[in-house]
């Protein structure tokens, strides 16, 4: 899979982000949730990224 880093909230390294796939599908960066309470399947998991973080990608046209 590649990944196009679309936006982040650093220049660089390891922060939360949101990314394009070539097989036309996001992919989200951020803290892993453990403590969401929700029975979601084994193979999926729960990200928690700043709400400025959407904003940016929406301000900027990129989703």
């Amino acid at each position: 899979m590649k990944l196009t880093r679309l936006v982040s909230t650093c220049d660089e390294g390891e922060c939360p982000g949101i990314w394009a796939t070539d097989r036309g599908t996001l992919v989200v960066q951020g803290d892993r949730v453990t403590d969401h309470g929700q029975e979601i399947p084994a193979h999926e998991t729960m990200v928690e990224i700043p709400i400025e973080l959407m904003r940016k990608a929406i301000r900027d046209n990129l989703i």
